[in-house]
């Protein structure tokens, strides 16, 4: 909009272009009256465990949140932030899929200050836990980082940099559009677009040029994401520092954690490091049903084992066998696999006329059995008296630690393929979501069901 007002002002008449200096400056100093009035409104205090907000211009509102429903306390800080040396403070409960309080500037003595009072309550003073108030006990240096951003998933990084370009494309194709160029760029692109599919030498660049993209792009997103992290073990809680440009710190109280997930890959493995994703209770009204998820990553054995000895001081998973899905679990996949080559092919066949795209079928035939073998042989569970363990992944391995007191109801559900064949699917559902163990034999679905609701009528344990 702003380069086209720029070609056009010439040619727009002096008194409209008054109206519009002066519509710009009235609508300045309105949004400058509205943040005023704001900032004068918005008081907050601790009260009796409880965090109160007021604010308001004309329609005012008082928001109570009391200590034991707080997920999470969060810092933030961006580039301007850190310039006038201020921090954002984000106040998040299950009850909102967005973050129900944000303060924008306080001070760091302030914001220390709400954290520690909101951090130390905690109403299970039962337990015993070790304090490292001065030592972390996850540090991620400079190394370490570099090497969780060569075994990171470099497709993901790249998908993400394609749809980047892709919206840098749409506005510059605006902006020519606005000059009335567009015709121009059609016909260019068109010209280009032929002569380089007939060029092989351009094909195998282009392949090498993404894969550099890829891993440039995981590089990239990694060290602005996890530099400098850091994590504490404080008050029954993890404290995680991390950020490059925006500098974040939160606060992840351990009993609001509904479960965890510890992934890693053949590369991974071989370094000696995993990432450990917290999940957390989600709003129950939220459209989206987006997970509320934290990550550490660049944990080694011992760092790992110190976060399930954290949340699961009891458990001792290793002397029980792990069970393998149904052989059935392959027949699906193959089914969703074919239905998705056709689905492809007809896309294909309907917006192209050359047959260049069809060669990729080149690449997802032969990759769709190596894919059903991986995802097969990743698929196993076992469970304890008091905890579940699902393992699943393609490329990547994912083990899901699930205590039963999480679970908020269990469901077993079969198709009529599967009642022919005696197996069952099983559904947890847990605050933070779904998860699911596929295709596994009807007798053992109906003991993990039955185990399970057996577990959760007779756990004292809060599950928030």
């Amino acid at each position: 909009m702003l380069f086209i007002f720029v070609q056009r002002i010439s040619k727009i008449p002096e008194t409209t272009l008054l109206y519009i200096y002066v519509g710009v400056f009235l609508l300045f100093l309105f949004f400058l009256i509205i943040a005023y009035l704001s900032f004068k409104n918005f008081q907050f205090k601790i009260d009796k465990h409880h965090f109160v907000l007021k604010k308001g211009i004309l329609k005012k509102t008082t928001t109570s949140i009391p200590f034991d429903r707080i997920q999470n306390i969060n810092f933030k800080q961006n580039i301007i932030q850190q310039l006038i040396n201020v921090h954002e403070v984000i106040i998040e409960t299950a009850g909102s899929s967005v973050a129900e309080i944000s303060i924008k500037a306080l001070s760091f003595s302030e914001a220390s200050a709400l954290k520690d009072n909101i951090s130390s309550f905690n109403n299970d003073v039962s337990e015993n836990l070790e304090k490292l108030d001065d030592k972390p006990f996850v540090k991620i240096g400079f190394s370490a980082l570099f090497k969780v951003a060569l075994t990171e998933n470099h497709l993901q990084s790249l998908l993400l940099f394609v749809a980047i370009l892709l919206g840098f494309y749409q506005q510059i194709s605006d902006v020519i559009e606005g000059f009335g160029k567009q015709l121009a760029l059609d016909t260019y692109i068109l010209e280009n677009t032929s002569q380089l599919q007939t060029n092989i030498i351009f094909i195998i660049t282009s392949i090498v040029l993404l894969c550099i993209v890829g891993i440039l792009s995981s590089i990239t997103r990694v060290f602005l994401n996890h530099y400098k992290l850091t994590v504490f073990l404080k008050n029954f809680s993890l404290e995680i520092y991390q950020g490059l440009f925006t500098k974040k710190a939160l606060v992840l109280k351990k009993d609001k954690v509904q479960h965890i997930t510890i992934s890693d890959n053949f590369i991974k493995r071989k370094l000696g490091i995993s990432y450990i994703t917290f999940n957390q209770a989600i709003s129950g009204n939220s459209s989206k049903k987006q997970q509320k998820t934290i990550k550490i990553v660049g944990c080694k054995n011992q760092e790992i084992h110190t976060v399930k000895t954290l949340l699961y001081p009891n458990e001792n998973l290793d002397s029980f066998k792990k069970s393998e899905v149904n052989s059935y679990y392959k027949v699906r996949l193959y089914s969703r696999g074919i239905i998705f080559l056709l689905i492809l092919n007809t896309l294909l066949y309907i917006g192209f006329d050359s047959e260049y795209p069809f060669l990729i079928n080149l690449f997802f035939i032969p990759l769709l059995p190596i894919a059903i073998s991986f995802i097969y042989k990743k698929r196993r569970y076992l469970f304890s008296e008091e905890l579940l363990l699902i393992k699943a992944g393609v490329v990547e391995t994912h083990q899901t630690y699930l205590p039963f007191f999480k679970v908020q109801n269990i469901q077993l559900k079969q198709n009529y393929f599967q009642a022919r064949r005696n197996i069952a699917d099983i559904v947890f559902q847990t605050a933070s979501g779904k998860i699911k163990i596929p295709c596994i034999d009807l007798y053992k679905a109906r003991k993990i069901y039955n185990y399970t609701l057996f577990k959760i009528a007779n756990s004292n344990k809060t599950w928030m």
